[in-house]
């Protein structure tokens, strides 16, 4: 993002702004966008970190963009990242007028182009727009991108919520390419993938994807208190083929006769695990891909850059590690299956194939529109709420971060989005 960025006791910004009316942000007399953030100067809990900063932002100018955020999510992972546990770091500095170096929170949202300086192309007035990368900060009201390679327009909003379009780049983008980049999954042969963490949104997405493309699925959710057939027919009402509990799994002999039967005797091929919890769920899921069918060997051909999957090696996907266990794959399982092990990481992947990226948003966003694909459930935070406190600032600031610290808590029913004004 921009470091043509104003502290609010910047000189100009000190002058009283502008109000836009009941529910909308301000804007100076000066053309400088009052805006919001949620930054942190050194890693550790949100709860802890965390501090609501206000700045202001000058008009657009050369290549700059002056994004409005309309909605922003709560992932583990930029919790992760406050915490200073996740490999993507965020570069911290004093542009925003913080009094040490600092980085906005968030990496995924939906923002609105409000304006543009002379030297922007592609991009227009009103577009929406989502994050061509992590670490930019979306978790603020305003921001000024340096130039339109930061964001990835969506050409057709029709149909589509600030939430939708701010939920899809991570998830939804996830599970579409580890079913779509590894293993060649044939309908027409009934081959089945399985996954554990079947309940999260990465879950959910591959659910209804699998669903859309004829794949059969076996899903993997953890018991939980109250029990989980209200969840396992919500998953099976999403398209999942068949929900089954990690004490199921983990019950080996009595899975196995289970599998054979969902499989016809094996005739129909598992081949491809997607594992998002580690630990022993992870290997049980592993032992349960079916063998290579061929000794011959196989072209290992990496299709991240769009290319259509050569690879039929039976393969275990690992894209997350909920539990914090160890992955240990026993030598059998890669010498006597010929199982490959993987590892999927979309930031990483967005960033070397922008263009791919984009063409998955629409992929997904295409889907919600026709009513195929729907977002997980989530429960939205209207930012206004939190920070318009009529108490202290202080309270506005320990609600919004009690709200990012929540999403640490163990099950959680919805996903937590910032939705602003």
């Amino acid at each position: 993002m921009s470091r043509n960025l104003l502290p609010t006791t910047c000189r100009h910004a000190s002058r009283k702004p502008s109000y836009l009316g009941p529910g909308r942000r301000h804007v100076s007399t000066f053309g400088y966008t009052q805006a919001e953030a949620l930054v942190y100067s050194k890693y550790g809990e949100p709860a802890e970190e965390l501090r609501l900063h206000r700045y202001s932002i000058p008009p657009a100018y050369a290549k700059n963009l002056t994004l409005r955020f309309l909605a922003s999510p709560i992932n583990p992972s930029d919790v992760n990242q406050i915490q200073g546990t996740y490999p993507s770091k965020p570069a911290f500095a004093t542009t925003l007028g913080t009094p040490q170096p600092s980085a906005v929170a968030g990496n995924e949202g939906v923002a609105e182009v409000i304006a543009t300086g002379s030297g922007v192309k592609r991009v227009k007035r009103g577009d929406w727009v989502i994050m061509a990368r992590a670490g930019l900060g979306t978790w603020r009201t305003y921001s000024s991108a340096d130039s339109e390679e930061e964001v990835i327009a969506i050409d057709n909003r029709d149909g589509i919520t600030a939430v939708q379009a701010g939920t899809v780049s991570v998830n939804p983008c996830t599970a579409y390419r580890m079913l779509r980049d590894f293993v060649r999954i044939d309908p027409a042969r009934g081959d089945w993938f399985i996954q554990n963490g079947a309940n999260s949104g990465v879950g959910r997405a591959a659910i209804q994807l699998a669903r859309i493309w004829g794949y059969k699925s076996i899903n993997v959710i953890r018991n939980r208190p109250g029990g989980v057939e209200q969840l396992k027919t919500e998953l099976r009402e999403l398209g999942a083929t068949v929900v089954v509990t990690e004490d199921e799994l983990l019950d080996t002999r009595s899975f196995a006769e289970k599998l054979g039967e969902w499989t016809h005797g094996g005739r129909e091929k598992v081949r491809l695990g997607l594992n998002c919890v580690g630990g022993k769920p992870a290997m049980a899921m592993a032992r349960f891909l079916s063998s290579s069918s061929s000794t011959t060997p196989t072209n290992n051909i990496s299709s991240s850059a769009g290319a259509a999957p050569q690879d039929l090696r039976p393969k275990l996907v690992t894209y997350g590690a909920m539990s914090r266990q160890g992955l240990t794959i026993p030598a059998s399982m890669l010498i006597f299956q010929d199982v490959s092990v993987e590892g999927f990481w979309v930031s990483r992947w967005a960033a070397q194939h922008p263009a791919l990226k984009k063409q998955t948003v629409d992929d997904v966003l295409d889907l919600t529109r026709q009513g195929e694909f729907h977002e997980g459930p989530v429960r939205e935070i209207r930012w206004p709420d939190a920070t318009n406190d009529a108490n202290s600032n202080n309270t506005a600031e320990d609600t919004i971060k009690k709200e990012v610290q929540s999403t640490l808590q163990g099950y959680r029913g919805s996903k937590a989005v910032f939705v602003f004004p």
